[in-house]
């Protein structure tokens, strides 16, 4: 990753009234109402700032209304103005409003060109300061300063790691359903700074990230021969894995970074291989006359769930990762695939397909707690945040009887599979990956 030259400076801290019952949300049960947050324009002493301000609030509002978890206040409701809030809140204005947290904060451009942000995050109840920060930053990178804001009060309120300083990489398709062209692209987890990685001369499938979020592995067809490849993001550099005869399919990285893990199909057969990154060396570690696919590393790297159809129908598997101690964990009704390991370790995320419908589902490592979030017409390839918390996945809709109206699109869902969110993408879209927190 380039380093973006971001600096944390102090912690700032005000005087408060004497503690109270401290603002926090358990999200591990669900939420029936989101918390009214006001988030007002950062203040900017210099005019030619303000729409700095302006624009950091705007964006730490929209996301925050995306995680389903608050409820920003329209801010033409706002009693207490930008300038007064770099005293001390008024908090009988804001109770008045309903508004439980408050987001304030400044912006100052720096002689050196950089920009100094501040920002604070208040329980409104309890008339106490939360979070106080500041950081000093180069002017463009403004919009990764109200992630990392974002981060900040989620983590304060919930107790969990945000996701919102993360990318998402996806395959971005165009052109009619028999010429379908398909390029890698790469975007904010907002559908913020999209750029594409690859111009649509090859077929691309499945991108994965690595652990440092630098590089991404990926299939392509080379001269109708699939090829796993390595890309690094910033540099744009590629780097070929290996040729692979017959079928590959969803090349993905071991938690170190150190290995890929994927599915080779060979005399028809389909297995799960590793290959280390260092020697390059494949190693079999399923032998199985079944189609075994889909594989998936647990966050300890001592087990691998993968799909396969050995039992008869297509089912999840979890097994040591060197291939032993075999053992079926899904028994539902229908089928399953695409099984993603949770990077808390908890859970496991798959896609399901029963009575002509797919669901977006996730259940304990052991099998047990199935519970279904999401349900379509056509869904699959679920990619967890990094506080495993919320899913990103595709969703491809009803043809018409013209043949049009089959757009795919990304959603995210979280655990309770009540904030079902449409993803913004310039065009079609399908098998995002969700990146680690950017460091």
């Amino acid at each position: 990753m380039k380093n973006l030259f971001l600096t944390l400076l102090i912690a700032l801290t005000l005087a408060a009234a004497p503690a109270r019952a401290e603002l926090r949300v358990d999200i591990t049960k669900g939420v029936a109402e989101p918390i009214p947050v006001a988030i007002v324009d950062f203040y900017a002493k210099d005019p030619a700032q303000t729409q700095a301000g302006a624009d950091l609030a705007s964006v730490i509002r929209a996301n925050l209304h995306r995680s389903g978890l608050f409820a920003p206040i329209d801010p033409s409701a706002f009693i207490q103005s930008a300038a007064a809030l770099q005293l001390q809140p008024r908090f009988a204005d804001w109770r008045a409003l309903n508004a439980q947290a408050l987001v304030s904060g400044a912006v100052e451009l720096q002689p050196d060109g950089r920009l100094r942000v501040e920002f604070r995050l208040w329980d409104v109840l309890g008339e106490q300061q939360m979070v106080g920060l500041a950081y000093f930053t180069p002017a463009n990178n403004w919009r990764r300063i109200a992630h990392i804001i974002r981060d900040a009060v989620y983590k304060r309120i919930t107790g969990e790691e945000g996701y919102f300083d993360t990318r998402i990489v996806y395959v971005a398709e165009s052109g009619p359903a028999t010429k379908r062209i398909k390029r890698l692209a790469i975007m904010d987890q907002d559908g913020a700074n999209h750029r594409f990685l690859t111009d649509g001369r090859s077929l691309v499938l499945t991108p994965r990230f690595s652990p440092s979020t630098q590089e991404i592995t990926y299939l392509a067809y080379y001269r109708n021969q699939p090829r796993v490849y390595l890309l690094n993001i910033d540099t744009g550099r590629e780097e070929v894995l290996g040729d692979f005869p017959g079928m590959t399919f969803a090349p993905r990285f071991s938690p170190d970074g150190r290995r890929v893990v994927m599915s080779l199909s060979q005399d028809g057969n389909s297995n799960i291989y590793t290959m280390n990154l260092q020697t390059r060396q494949v190693r079999r570690i399923t032998d199985n006359p079944a189609i075994d696919t889909s594989p998936s590393y647990a966050p300890d790297e001592k087990q691998i769930v993968f799909n396969s159809d050995r039992g008869g129908t297509q089912q999840l598997y979890v097994m040591n990762a060197d291939g032993s101690n075999v053992r079926r964990i899904s028994f539902g009704k229908g089928r399953y695939a695409t099984p993603v390991w949770s990077p808390r370790g908890d859970l496991i995320a798959f896609t399901k397909f029963l009575e002509g419908s797919f669901y977006i589902g996730v259940m304990r490592p052991d099998g047990t707690g199935e519970r279904l979030l999401s349900e379509s017409y056509l869904e699959e390839g679920p990619t967890w945040a990094p506080n495993g918390r919320v899913l990103m996945f595709y969703r491809q809709d009803r043809m018409d009887k013209s043949g049009q109206g089959a757009r795919a699109r990304l959603y995210s869902v979280d655990l309770t599979g009540r904030n079902l969110q449409i993803v913004p993408t310039p065009g079609d879209a399908s098998d995002p990956a969700w990146s680690p927190l950017i460091p």
